[in-house]
């Protein structure tokens, strides 16, 4: 399967295949495509690609969801996300030679690697400079950036893939930061504290001198994917890219900027961002499923745009998953398994649930070879790179089903002893968690779901179940002292452990924790949840509610091998909260009876 080199021949390949719907009608991108597109990547399957060709007000068609499907990223990488983490785990187990022969069957290795280097264009132009724009002629208005949820701050570029350059290596980066349109020729950078781009920036305000910066939008998809990866900082994303393309990425060098982009992308923005200059940006409706708060960021200042004849603007839409970005995430977690198997190499496999939003929780799959080893493997990994952001990590056997998330978690419930098996700890968080007490960092929990071995806490032991009180029991039980309390669930009727998700309209603070505690006195209830939510609302979107609300070390009580866990919304500091709790996404039911009649008309 050959990846497609621009977003022309991916729409054409995606037509061919029958993965793309062509949106004739008018739509505006003003909340209606961000709507649409919402709905139709909760599909079965992840839906359809859609290209909406007629947008009020602008002649730019918009792509939304083209990568929302296994299939279409495999289309997109140019194979199966297996496929290139077995490629990455054949060159990583390449073995210094020995001697003549075996340098010669190292070569071809070699060989191509070198021949997935990025290619710069000495001379002339390229197809992302076939029309270009400088001074006061440029004019980011113009093109259909998607304004994707009402409270947004504005509209947001949300695939950028943003190019800067270290100021005393001159090596470059390719990031992922979202820009807000503030007016015609600037935007907000939203570069993370922890990212790359961050540190360069840093570096350029250590040194009083200005950061040049170039965004492309619309590369290739193998280019786009490559900006979101968790790349170690000396791998260069213009290789990586090629290493998955199998062929290099072809770059030019901007018309204004030291810098090189890739040459058949959609659009390129470039400019410069001044050291110390803030303004707000935000809010903003997350991947999370919640706005992100309003807070000061770099400015970037546009000084020309440089386009193909006929440009098609590439976007995503985030939110309450499931979404496009889960299966950029589920790509990621195939194929850097490779390289976090080289400090651990114990791990097998690995899955990050989409209700978890990449950070908040993971499944790791590891082949125990002495006792308490799940618990050095959480410790690794709350300190290793991107995954040290990871608030829940639960490590299964190496056997155990880790794609299969529902089967996963009733093993959990007939391993886990409390507390012996549990670990509340606390360390550096996503820059977009909103649950902790204080920004960036927080509660994390560790779950050892592997089975027992000699040397642990309770092996041989038999392991106790006692009999379950049933939903409408616990409801009854309940209500009478909390009115709040609208629906019970047990998820796992036959597991060891009783679980009790208790879904409540919370009155006061502090509710949720003595909901929580009162329903362990039950029988058979041995972890009670507290969470906000709605009585027919679905489970999974009730699951993604619980993962994205609790700190661990504020939200969960352990008493006599019971836990009670409070996931309901923490807004005043006497719940042990002293920020401001984020609004969910959502669209009026307007917008959604629009975007529901452009999908039905096509």
């Amino acid at each position: 399967m050959r990846a497609p080199d621009s977003i022309g021949e991916f729409i054409k390949m995606l037509e061919e295949a029958g993965e793309l719907r062509r949106i004739s009608a008018e739509v505006s991108h003003h909340l209606e495509i961000a709507a649409a597109s919402d709905l139709e990547m909760k599909s079965p399957g992840g839906g359809k690609a859609l290209l909406f060709e007629k947008v009020t007000g602008h002649s730019m068609p918009v792509l939304v969801n083209s990568m929302g499907s296994r299939k279409r990223l495999a289309m997109a990488l140019g194979g199966d996300a297996e496929f290139h983490a077995a490629r990455i785990d054949d060159l990583l187990k390449t073995a210094p030679p020995k001697g003549l022969g075996g340098f010669l069957k190292m070569l071809p290795k070699l060989a191509s690697l070198r021949s997935v280097l990025p290619k710069r264009k000495k001379s002339g132009s390229a197809p992302c400079q076939e029309v270009i724009y400088r001074g006061d002629a440029v004019d980011l208005t113009k093109i259909p950036v998607l304004f994707c949820w009402p409270d947004d701050g504005g509209p947001f570029v949300t695939l950028p893939c943003v190019v800067t350059k270290d100021p005393e290596s001159g090596r470059q980066n390719v990031g992922m930061y979202r820009l807000q349109i503030y007016d015609k020729n600037t935007t907000g950078m939203h570069w993370h504290i922890h990212k790359d781009g961050s540190a360069s920036h840093d570096e350029y305000k250590r040194l009083g001198k200005r950061m040049e910066v170039a965004v492309a939008i619309g590369a290739d998809p193998a280019i786009t994917y490559a900006a979101t990866a968790p790349l170690p900082r000396a791998i260069d994303e213009f290789m990586f890219a090629g290493f998955l393309k199998q062929r290099p990425v072809d770059l030019v060098k901007c018309k204004t900027v030291d810098l090189w982009v890739p040459a058949e992308a959609e659009i390129i923005l470039e400019g410069y961002v001044d050291p110390g200059e803030t303004r707000i940006e935000g809010p903003f409706g997350d991947h999370t499923g919640y706005y992100s708060p309003a807070d000061p960021y770099p400015v970037f200042h546009v000084t020309a745009v440089t386009t193909r004849k006929n440009p098609v603007y590439f976007a995503t839409v985030v939110g309450i998953p499931p979404m496009e970005d889960e299966w950029l995430g589920w790509a990621t977690e195939k194929l850097f398994l490779p390289l976090l198997r080289t400090n651990w190499p114990e791990v097998e496999k690995m899955h990050l649930p989409v209700e978890g939003v990449f950070h908040n929780f993971c499944f790791a799959g590891m082949k125990k070879l002495y006792p308490m080893q799940a618990r050095r493997l959480m410790s690794g990994f709350w300190g290793a790179g991107q995954m040290s952001f990871t608030k829940t990590i639960c490590v299964m056997d190496e056997n155990d089903p880790l794609g299969d998330p529902v089967a996963c978690a009733e093993m959990a419930l007939n391993r886990l002893r409390i507390p012996e098996d549990v670990v509340i700890s606390e360390g550096v968080t996503d820059a977009l968690d909103h649950s902790s007490p204080f920004p960036l960092w927080g509660g994390k929990l560790g779950l050892d779901a592997t089975t027992k071995m000699e040397g642990e806490p309770g092996f041989g032991e038999p392991l106790a179940k006692t009999a379950k009180t049933g939903p409408q029991e616990i409801l009854k039980s309940l209500q009478g002292e909390f009115p709040s309390l609208k629906r019970v669930e047990i998820p796992f009727p036959e597991a060891r452990l009783g679980l009790a998700v208790l879904v409540m309209q919370k009155e006061r603070p502090g509710e949720g924790l003595k909901l929580a505690r009162a329903a362990l006195a039950l029988s058979g209830v041995d972890i009670a949840v507290a969470v906000e939510g709605v009585e027919k609302e679905a489970l999974r979107t009730i699951v993604w509610r619980i993962l994205s609300s609790i700190d661990a070390k504020r939200d969960i009580l352990i008493e006599g091998g019971k836990m009670a866990v409070d996931a309901t919304a923490k807004r005043t500091p006497e719940e042990g909260h002293f920020r401001e709790w984020p609004k969910e996404v959502s669209q009026p039911e307007e917008v959604l009876r629009k975007a529901r009649s452009v999908l039905e008309k096509g």
